[in-house]
């Protein structure tokens, strides 16, 4: 798997386009990096970076963003609602895929030592990258932030981990670390009040507050350390502020385990605090970017409140958590901008077919290109196949009268969905199994070993493309259990529906064997063929005799 490190550095500029589109400029022009999201706050005078790239490519744009930042923030004019140290005020990096947590940290400690050798700006490593163990909190590496640097830094045990122990008055100190995936999340009220978005912050937060004594006064325990009293949430951090720009008091959340606190149970959580002090949220606002599992999460918790299916195109998931966080309540919220998975595949090159509209889809497939073909074509018709069952699902569990049915249906749905989304994936990779033997007849044979090599990616290519429509057999196959049970319990008045998916589903797995069949003609492997090959016809066999039953229910009750 491709190692990917996601970095999000914050700039202690907010307002400024012009430097901001200079410092992510550099991000750009590293090749093997994308850069994500660029999310400017006026109030705060800060702007959240989010990229991502292989380590090495990642450390370098990193370190020539931070270079910019030097040259054009200067600390000693700014001023912001935010916390802040420096010009280049944190940059943390995150493990994406293919890498651990501890091979993070020797990358951030590298950019570490680069920024303090290079740029002479102090450095602290916080969090997983933390070189003291005191330091792993950003909040105590920050305190004092830019205006007690220089006292700070004259102390020995404020000396930083890498870079000059002298107060550098225009860039500050960068505090890099290694961490989990944060979500930095803010949910808006209606108030102006600071103070009072300061207590329910402090009801929600893991640290919570001080405790008072009667007289007032902080709470001491035995060795004189004040007494704390948690807040209500695990894994969170969070202060309140007024933002000047929007006219609302916020709660200012960092999400540090979304597995333990997701976004959903930490907005419902402030809305009912903030209900028991008289007030209320009007929305919430995400800061960078956000994965998909976390919306579809919050999509589907607010789908179960409302006894609604929960087995709708994904979609229509993320419209739900939208307007029940309250996303689009300051602006407007892009889910292909602040979605990672959406960002990511936004930024690739290449056109999948199924992004394409069905009169595209038809006019390629009609053209003189070999791709897509029949294979693709057949894993297309069992994607619209399960599609009607999942719809008869869905229609019967808002049926008038069933309400007590509506999870029974959702869960039919559900399982429609994911075969659904299985089938519409194989359409594009029938159609990469195509290209990647017209690849394999591309290589070179000049010599002994080059005819060797292409000999072989060839037969390796064409057991991809049998296995590619076997596969689409199987989910096809699967996927008639859906249009089965939707025709017997589903709604009466879409039987009909439920016989055309399971006929375009018979469609799909027919039409697939026959390109299992024509790829076999070219594999040596006989003992493979063979298998494959009987596997497919039992499950050809199987899928006549599932499609007869249903369509003899079908016609029982038309």
């Amino acid at each position: 798997m491709k190692q990917l490190i996601e970095c999000v550095p914050n700039f202690s500029e907010g307002n400024d386009m012009n430097i901001i589109k200079q410092i992510t400029s550099e991000i750009e022009s590293v090749e093997g990096v994308s850069l994500l999201d660029v999310d400017p706050g006026k109030a705060t005078n800060r702007t959240v970076v989010t990229m991502v790239g292989t380590p090495e490519e990642i450390c370098e744009a990193a370190f020539l963003a931070i270079k910019k930042a030097s040259e054009l923030i200067d600390m000693r004019n700014h001023k912001g609602a935010h916390p802040r140290f420096g010009a280049t005020d944190v940059c943390p990096f995150v493990p994406v895929a293919g890498i651990t947590m501890e091979e993070t940290v020797e990358y951030a400690r590298k950019l570490a030592k680069r920024i303090g050798d290079e740029l002479n700006i102090p450095i602290y490593c916080y969090e997983n990258a933390a070189l003291i163990e005191e330091r792993r909190n950003l909040a105590v590496c920050r305190a004092g932030e830019y205006e007690g640097l220089k006292e700070k830094l004259s102390k020995p045990e404020w000396k930083p981990d890498f870079g000059p122990a002298e107060f550098n008055a225009k860039s500050g100190v960068t505090a890099v670390g290694a961490r989990d995936f944060l979500v930095a999340y803010n949910v808006n009220l209606n108030t102006t009040s600071t103070r009072r978005a300061n207590a329910i912050a402090f009801d929600v937060r893991e640290k919570g507050r001080v405790k008072n004594s009667a007289n007032g006064k902080p709470e001491l325990d035995e060795k004189g350390n004040k007494v704390w009293i948690p807040g209500s949430l695990k894994c969170v951090k969070a202060i309140g502020w007024f933002i000047d720009e929007y006219g609302v008091a916020q709660i200012s959340i960092n999400l540090t385990n979304i597995s333990i606190t997701p976004v959903h149970v930490a907005y419902n959580e402030v809305f009912n605090k903030a209900l028991e002090r008289g007030m209320r949220v009007s929305g919430s606002e995400l800061v960078g970017l956000i994965p998909l599992q976390a919306m579809i999460d919050a999509g589907k918790y607010f789908l179960r409140k409302q006894n609604r299916s929960l087995g709708i195109p994904e979609k229509e998931i993320i419209k739900i958590a939208v307007k029940s966080l309250g996303l689009d309540d300051l602006y407007e919220f892009k889910p292909e901008e602040k979605i990672i998975e959406y960002k990511l595949a936004a930024d690739a090159r290449k056109k999948k077919l199924v992004d394409m509209s069905l009169t595209d889809f038809t006019d390629e497939t009609a053209s003189e290109s070999p791709a897509p073909g029949g294979g693709s074509v057949a894993a297309y018709m069992g994607a619209m196949g399960v599609a009607l069952g999942t719809m008869v699902a869905n229609l019967s569990s808002h049926k008038r009268g069933w309400d007590d049915r509506w999870e029974e249906f959702s869960d039919w749905a559900e399982k429609g969905m994911k075969y659904q989304s299985e089938l519409v994936r194989l359409v594009d990779e029938d159609t990469d199994a195509f290209n990647k033997i017209m690849d394999a007849f591309g290589l070179p044979k000049k010599t002994e070993d080059e005819k060797i090599a292409r000999k072989q990616a060839i037969q390796d290519a064409t057991k991809n493309a049998i296995m590619i429509p076997f596969k689409v057999m199987e989910v096809a196959y699967k996927a008639l259990e859906v249009v089965k049970a939707m025709a017997e319990i589903g709604n009466p008045n879409s039987v009909s529906d439920a016989g055309v998916g399971a006929l375009a589903l018979r469609s799909c797995v027919k039409g697939a064997f026959l390109n299992v069949k024509i790829n076999s003609g070219d594999l040596e492997d006989k003992t493979f063929i063979q298998t494959v090959s009987e596997k497919a016809q039992g499950i050809d066999r199987k899928t006549e005799e599932l499609e007869k039953e249903i369509l003899e229910i079908v016609h029982n009750k038309l």
